[in-house]
């Protein structure tokens, strides 16, 4: 058998890394759209939960396989709500392409959307963007709450403009705010949480959902050399204080600049809340009092045809 020499050995290895490398950030990093699932307070995995999910940086310009894959896999979990947190489309021109996509998703699921600084930057027509949603069952926020109810829960979501490029008013958005069961906040840069945090005043929030980093995009043995304006400190992931309301920060699915991830896999989130006591006891009402108005009927039917 042939000898390889060092030099080869060297050359060889480092030609297989790099491929290694070029594979990874232009196709498997984005293709392979990892799933993180999160319990929050006292939600169990097989427990009674409410189930929200979070797609955030899509930046579609094209309907891919994996984002097929993913819509499939996101109608199969069929969440009690389904969140869109920002840079959506980073062009008018592919609001159609966008619409196409939207009809992928179950139209029964809820969805509820935010705006990220990609839909100003790119002068997209924000009122023709928010009737797109509207026909596929989504409510766009801009500095706005709205109150949901799910299997006997109320959620409050409160939706803010961009940190950016928009007007992000934290208190203007709760000027409508219900007190709920659960409050969650989206707002698109996670920078916004500071100043969120010192406006919240005595309203509660559960957790805040952002995405706009892409999780650094390109990281270097964990570290991201580069993240754009509006992410302040935040990378990805949770932040957890004291005194601050718990944030995520999505990575993500698309990629901005240049169309490679590394140490950065694209993701959506689940977040799993309990079904309180409360809303169990009244689901179970809700069926006895269902059981009675059946027995009921049944019991009337026996009469007539008596």
């Amino acid at each position: 058998m042939k000898k390889i020499s060092r030099r080869k050995f060297i050359i060889d290895g480092i030609t297989l890394t790099s491929l290694a490398f070029v594979l990874d950030a232009c196709w498997l990093e984005q293709f392979f759209i990892e799933t993180n699932e999160f319990y929050l307070g006292e939600a169990r995995k097989h427990g009674s939960n409410l189930k929200f999910i979070q797609i955030s940086d899509l930046h579609l310009h094209s309907i891919g396989l994996q984002h097929k894959l993913l819509a499939e896999k996101i109608n199969h979990i069929n969440p009690d709500l389904l969140f869109f947190t920002g840079d959506s489309i980073d062009r008018g021109k592919y609001m159609t392409l966008f619409e196409q996509y939207l009809s992928l998703f179950d139209p029964h699921i809820l969805k509820v959307a935010i705006l990220g600084n990609r839909e100003y930057n790119r002068k997209i027509s924000i009122e023709e963007l928010k009737h797109v949603y509207a026909r596929h069952n989504a409510d766009l926020l801009i500095n706005e709450s709205k109150q949901y109810t799910v299997k006997g829960h109320t959620i409050a979501i409160t939706g803010c403009d961009d940190f950016i490029g928009g007007d992000a008013n934290f208190p203007l958005a709760v000027k409508n705010y219900i007190p709920s069961d659960y409050h969650i906040v989206l707002t698109h840069c996670p920078e916004h949480r500071d100043i969120l945090q010192e406006e919240q005043g005595q309203i509660p929030i559960d957790c805040i959902l952002s995405g706009h980093t892409h999780g650094g995009q390109i990281r270097i043995l964990g570290f991201a050399p580069y993240t754009p304006e509006g992410s302040g400190r935040y990378v990805s992931g949770w932040y957890r204080e004291n005194a601050c309301p718990p944030l995520y920060v999505s990575k993500g699915i698309g990629t901005t600049i240049w169309p490679i991830r590394f140490g950065a896999r694209s993701e959506i989130a689940i977040f799993n809340f309990e079904l309180k006591e409360k809303s169990k006891k009244r689901e179970l009402g809700e069926l006895d009092e269902q059981k009675t108005i059946d027995h009921q009927q049944i019991n009337k039917q026996s009469v007539y045809q008596t």
